[in-house]
């Protein structure tokens, strides 16, 4: 704490001594005012809420604008405020462990223990004087502010994303922005490389790999979000993704550091120690989650093809080394394919001059980084297949022996993407929705975690309920959700035609409900691309299908794929027990089960010997398009 507010008044210091600099305000005004000009769509609520606090503080001409621009540069305003700034004037609140039995004062409302010391100048100074001798500056320019801002005239007016262009190294989605008429775009570049599903260990590694790039790249993200253009780097289920997103004229400096920091990766001993610990901290502490959350891990086991166990990764966390990650890395890229989307205010020359770049610094020169990727290593994600009329029960303990709470996991796994199909389930969804939370959280009260929703994975559709009680067993709540189900029946039966065609027109307002901006649409084609199915007319073609379904076809499917005890009814529940209805867990795994239901034991050896759904994303190079 000394040598942070140490540093803090050495900085201040430094202000103090510094002549005002104008470049800065300049280029706080350049950012404020693209960013009044051209801003994301936001909730009408929040914008409402906005512009009335606005009202309190501004004149009547100023209510849009509020502090969004800055008014005219003036040294002497800003040397005033950096006159308050002193010793005399600060308040720190320091909250830490080693104050326990310390104090000697209690807050009346928490009952919370704390002490009041005063601050003097002199220990200021001698903080100050002990703080690390950093070498403290003004920020330098700042070269990702746009100064381009003109909007492209798109050669085509596309639709949906096309594909672009295709070579033995990637795929490039293109959607040039007809819709919302501001400078910027979305660049997303996925890493699909085999080699990360190997192991346990090579899953570790990938993840530490790609929380260090992101540690690497800090120094850069300050700069780049204030001017307004944004990355993320994250783990895929085939290998790891960058996103850029932002105004579009700086965008491609960002994109060539944060791929030149890929390219170039090198391991830090320090910053891999860290990352270690805290990864080692997270998994370890995977058994203190809510009984919930084990619920939908062991769930996520079950159900798709390569994901490998916490208890796995924890074991081959502490062996690994700096050196297991210098190995690793190019093995992870030895062969490789990037799956590109690139969305907004950018030309189509633009976005394959990207992906072309790309491919030159991984795939090109006399020693590449990369190879592409055989056809018979191309990766897919498939999804267990149930049996028709087949109920699944997987039950354990819970990690947390002192933990009370149960929790029970409900999924019926309904059927693989059809437009017709989606719309029929999203229509029990939506009817059931009410129902299911008022019988089952206020009537019943089993839990104060008590959802139902829609399910899907990689192209695989089903509902979900996902129980934590500590007043029922899960499988007393498992009793209590195929309750509801047969009490649900009774009420599709009485629906009048008009409330059924209500419902209809509900969903069908919801799916016409136009994207804000450019990230979420771009967000929406992404996953598209991401799972293989490549159904950008999805809203369309499901408001279509809404259209023409009628009631009587609505409970034929309710009664084919939901309904209590139906021949192609497939059911899976995860029952974790806490430490209150521990003896229920021993007396359930004596009992005998009932016909037509299959207890899983081991879920490695289930999840292996089941069949699966065919996944949606073929081979990179012959996949039909």
């Amino acid at each position: 704490m000394q040598d942070i507010v140490g540093l803090l008044f050495k900085y201040i210091q430094l202000l103090k001594q510094t002549s005002v600099c104008k470049r800065v305000f300049e280029e706080l005004s350049a950012v404020c005012e693209t960013k009044f000009h051209y801003p994301d769509k936001i909730q009408p609520l929040n914008y409402v809420i906005r512009i009335a606090s606005n009202m309190e503080k501004y004149p009547p001409k100023d209510w849009l604008v509020g502090s969004s621009l800055l008014s005219n540069f003036n040294p002497d305003v800003v040397h005033m405020f950096l006159r308050e700034f002193s010793p005399e004037n600060v308040r720190i609140f320091w909250k830490s462990k080693k104050f326990e039995g310390d104090t000697d004062k209690v807050e009346p409302w928490f009952g919370t223990a704390y002490t009041v010391e005063k601050i003097t100048t002199s220990m200021i100074q001698k903080w100050m004087s002990s703080a690390p001798s950093d070498n403290l500056q003004l920020p330098a320019p700042n070269m990702f502010i746009p100064t381009n801002l003109s909007l492209k005239v798109a050669q085509e007016k596309v639709k949906f994303p096309v594909l672009l262009r295709k070579s033995s190294y990637s795929k490039l989605w293109y959607k040039p922005d007809t819709m919302f008429s501001v400078p910027k775009a979305f660049v997303n570049i996925e890493f699909n490389c085999p080699h990360v599903r190997d192991s346990p260990q090579a899953e570790v590694l990938a993840n530490i790999f790609v929380q260090l790039l992101e540690d690497y790249l800090n120094e850069h993200a300050y700069d780049a979000q204030i001017a307004g253009l944004h990355y993320y780097t994250s783990r895929t289920d085939t290998g790891f993704k960058v996103t850029v997103f932002g105004y579009n004229d700086k965008l491609n400096i960002l994109l060539e550091t944060v791929v030149d920091k890929i390219a170039n990766f090198e391991v830090k001993r320090d910053r891999f120690a860290i990352i270690k610990e805290m990864m080692t901290k997270g998994i370890y502490n995977f058994k203190y989650e809510k009984p919930s959350q084990l619920a939908i891990e062991y769930r996520s086991l079950i159900l798709r093809d390569i994901k490998w166990p916490w208890k796995e990764k924890l074991d081959v966390l502490p062996n690994l080394e700096v050196e297991d990650l210098v190995k690793f890395t190019p093995i992870m890229f030895s062969s490789a394919f990037l799956e590109c989307f690139i969305a907004g205010n950018m030309e189509r020359d633009e976005a394959i001059s990207i992906i072309q770049h790309v491919e030159s610094i991984f795939f090109e020169g006399s020693n590449p980084k990369c190879q592409p990727l055989f056809p018979s290593l191309h990766l897919t994600n498939e999804v267990v297949k149930f049996g028709r009329g087949v109920s699944y029960l997987y039950s354990v303990q819970g990690l947390n022996p002192s933990n009370e709470n149960s929790a029970l996991l409900h999924y019926i796994q309904v059927h693989r993407d059809d437009f017709i199909l989606n719309v029929k389930l999203q229509l029990f969804c939506l009817i059931a929705k009410e129902p299911a939370y008022h019988q089952l959280c206020s009537i019943e009260q089993l839990g104060y975690i008590n959802n139902f929703y829609g399910r899907y994975d990689f192209g695989i559709h089903g509902v979900e309920f996902l129980i934590q009680s500590t007043m029922k067993s899960p499988r007393d709540i498992d009793l209590s959700i195929e309750a509801f189900l047969e009490m649900f029946e009774n009420k599709i039966y009485e629906m009048t035609n008009d409330e059924f065609k209500g419902n209809v027109n509900a969903l069908i307002d919801m799916k016409l409900e136009t994207h804000k901006n450019l990230w979420e649409e771009s967000l929406f084609y992404w996953q598209e691309i991401m799972n293989g199915t490549l159904k950008f007319d999805r809203k369309e073609a499901e408001v279509e299908a809404l259209r023409q379904v009628t009631q009587q076809e609505f409970i034929d499917f309710f009664n084919e794929y939901i309904k209590v005890g139906s021949h192609r009814k497939k059911t899976l529940s995860v029952r974790v027990y806490g430490k209150k209805h521990l003896s229920e867990y021993r007396s359930e795994k004596s009992e005998p089960l009932q016909l037509h239901s299959l207890r899983i034991d081991d879920i490695l050896s289930f999840r292996r010997s089941q069949p699966h759904y065919g996944s949606f994303k073929g081979s990179f190079s012959n996949m039909k398009l």
